[in-house]
């Protein structure tokens, strides 16, 4: 009961006309300041968060969303029941086995370390759909290699190499003493078969070939594999519950010390990592526009306490207490902060699905990057994040004119000054 007239003389005493028109022009310099200041904030996280969605989306062309790894060692046995289990999961559309390592490639003027995977003909298919791609990367005894890499081995599709583990160049140094293990000692020659441009990370040093191509390269035997790929849908945003289901699988079913799972975002942590702390730090920087803003809501407050000093004598004379005079003016600064935050909160939204939509403000050098206009990808996590942190602000800023309101309202000579 004693909330409803605190909360309707808050209303009032935002936004009726004060006497002293200077409270009006500081009030709504606040307000301006908190829209601007949330909208900016919001479109900049949006931007960031744009950015990474693209990240991710060239990761997914060759990589999954997660990996179910052993955990010991480089190898596992993948049994058509584990992929079953693994396929059951909620979340879960996808599982494949697949190959991974480090290799040496030697061409005919030098040689490069790389990293060979093997996927399914699955994965291959859908690697070419991403892509748009009509031939296929590879065939069974042929590999693709990344345009980096090929520049700088000097390779184009047809030429012949030789890929091989280093653990070949181990049993070559044990050879010398024990001639038994020369059987051993053959070097796979592969033709390239195409020259893939997808990320520069894979670019730079991944072949690309077919499972059973990588298990002979890798010395893999016939039933072991490097992990399991396990895809969920194409959204995002439905990656964290599909690691946490994973993770889930494994604990309920005490196979913590057979297989971990490692998100992509693990995988690759320092390029995710980067990005995720950018983000962040341009939160706290922005923020600081909103704490600026809101922080003028103490000079409006504390002037509209004094500016109403009579109406607080005749609330005092009414039965009001000194809690109840703290929560008015509390209540007003949150309402201008949640004014504020929503109409900034609208605006970015706009601001976000227009250039979502149309790409309205482009690239400044779109010859540099795979995107022209500047890419937009909005989180709800980040649009409730922002709220809080301003709203909860512009109540922290109302403490001292809420307690200095309190205190004009209890004062001795405020009858004197009412008259």
């Amino acid at each position: 009961m004693r909330f409803a007239p605190g909360l309707w003389i808050a209303l009032r005493y935002s936004f009726a006309r004060k006497r002293f028109r200077v409270i009006n022009i500081i009030s709504a310099i606040s307000l301006t300041g908190i829209i601007l200041g949330v909208s900016t904030l919001l479109v900049v996280m949006s931007v960031l968060n744009g950015f990474q969605q693209i990240a991710w989306d060239l990761f997914v062309t060759v990589e999954s969303p997660a990996q179910v790894l052993p955990a010991e060692g480089t190898h596992m046995e993948v049994p058509d029941s584990l992929l079953a289990q693994i396929g059951g999961i909620e979340g879960v559309v996808s599982a494949e086995p697949f190959a991974e390592g480090s290799a040496i490639l030697s061409g005919k003027e030098n040689s490069e370390l790389v990293m060979v995977k093997g996927i399914s003909r699955n994965a291959h298919d859908r690697l070419m759909k991403q892509t748009g791609r009509e031939v296929p990367y590879f065939s069974r005894e042929t590999v693709s290699v990344g345009e980096v890499l090929a520049y700088k081995a000097k390779l184009a599709p047809a030429a012949e190499v030789k890929i091989f583990s280093p653990e070949l160049i181990a049993l070559g140094l044990q050879s010398l003493s024990q001639p038994y293990l020369l059987p051993a000692l053959t070097f796979p020659v592969v033709q390239v078969e195409s020259v893939f441009s997808l990320q520069r990370i894979f670019n730079d040093h991944y072949v690309l070939t077919s499972r059973e191509m990588a298990r002979r390269i890798l010395l893999q035997e016939e039933n072991l594999y490097s992990g399991i790929d396990v895809r969920g849908s194409d959204d995002r945003a439905t990656h964290a519950a599909l690691v946490r289901n994973l993770r889930s699988w494994v604990q309920e079913n005490g196979l913590e010390d057979s297989y971990v799972i490692r998100p992509l975002e693990e995988k690759y942590r320092d390029i995710f990592g980067v990005m995720e702390i950018e983000k962040w730090v341009s939160f706290s920087v922005l923020m600081l526009v909103i704490v600026v803003a809101a922080l003028s809501l103490t000079g409006s407050l504390t002037m509209t306490a004094i500016d109403k000093r009579k109406e607080l004598f005749y609330l005092r004379c009414l039965g009001l207490e000194k809690p109840q005079f703290i929560m008015i003016f509390i209540m007003e600064g949150g309402m201008i902060g949640f004014a504020g935050t929503a109409i900034g909160a609208a605006v970015a939204w706009v601001i976000c699905s227009v250039q979502k939509t149309f790409g309205l403000i482009e690239l400044p050098s779109k010859s540099a990057f795979i995107i022209e206009a500047y890419p937009v990808s909005m989180q709800t996590s980040d649009f409730v994040v922002v709220s809080v942190a301003t709203i909860a602000v512009s109540l922290l800023v109302s403490l001292y004119p809420a307690f200095k309101a309190a205190g004009i309202a209890g004062s001795k000579n405020l009858s004197d000054q009412a008259n």
